[in-house]
């Protein structure tokens, strides 16, 4: 080796060692910390090969069991404090979750009208308040005889989401290989899609991530992460906002992550918001 050459390395060693330094001791000082993926990631099942049951309005539903989770998000360059502390979550009771998001045409053959900027009948519906969906709801739950709709709660909500994983993503913290999973900003061409298209996540659900948020029921709290109860958790009592969970074909990829939160007050409509419906016995 030329001794320019070996000069030059010798400086850039000087010049790195230092800074290694530093982010080991940066590493090892904040808990949870890592420079590199970790977490478990999903195993993508076969499409449509989870189990699932079709009620009689012709939507599908997946049995989520119960189970214990870890909600929220430790640390990240773009987690906000609302995610934290991260703690454990019973969900102690099974129920059935939308394999997809609501479409349009579901939504009319309930309401009698179609409120979305963007039509398609297998696309999800949109631009629909969270006041609008309880009616949707409610008009559902008068002909559901032995069942009982709702939205699910945000607890349930990342629960099924995450389906069993610990990582940002449900495949993941990869965001090159977001466009097989989720639309949004860089794959959606700046609208919805037909629900069902990209990889659904282990349990079988489709678009949990991207496409339209998606109305939980809880009111939003700030710090309810912090003095919450862990068992099936409901949220505050009150609020001025409701939860969205999910992000959508108009976010970038720092918003499509399992513990992204968002609120809204009840009755805003946007072309980005929809729902997913949660079925379960009648008590």
């Amino acid at each position: 080796m030329q001794m320019r050459y070996k000069i030059l390395l010798v400086l850039l060693l000087m010049l790195l060692l230092p800074n290694l330094s530093f982010f080991s001791l940066f590493a090892v000082t904040v808990p949870n910390f890592s420079f590199f993926s970790t977490g478990k990631q999903a195993e993508v099942p076969a499409k449509d090969s989870v189990p699932s049951v079709k009620d009689a309005n012709g939507m599908e539903f997946v049995r989520i069991e119960p189970g214990k989770f870890v909600m929220g998000t430790a640390f990240g360059l773009d987690v906000s404090a609302d995610e934290m502390p991260q703690h454990e979550v019973t969900i102690s009771r099974s129920f059935y979750l939308g394999r997809y998001e609501v479409t349009q045409a579901q939504w009319e053959a309930v309401m009698g009208s179609n409120p979305s900027e963007f039509s398609g009948a297998d696309h999800p519906v949109e631009n629909v308040s969270w006041e609008e969906v309880q009616r949707f709801i409610g008009k559902l739950n008068d002909k559901a005889g032995g069942k009982r709709y709702r939205l699910p709660t945000e607890a349930e909500w990342e629960y099924a989401a995450r389906a069993g994983t610990t990582t940002s993503r449900y495949w993941g913290e990869a965001v090159d290989t977001m466009e097989r999973y989720a639309w949004y900003t860089e794959n959606a061409g700046k609208r919805t899609r037909a629900v069902g298209q990209l990889q659904p996540n282990g349990w079988g659900l489709y678009d949990m991530l991207g496409n339209v948020w998606e109305w939980c029921q809880d009111w939003y709290g700030s710090k309810s992460y912090a003095d919450g109860p862990v068992v099936d958790p409901q949220g505050p009592s009150e609020g001025s906002g409701r939860v969205l969970r999910g992000g959508s074909w108009s976010n970038y990829a720092s918003f499509i992550r399992s513990a992204h939160r968002f609120e809204l007050n009840p009755t805003y409509r946007r072309r980005n918001l929809g729902l997913r419906l949660l079925m379960e016995e009648k008590p």
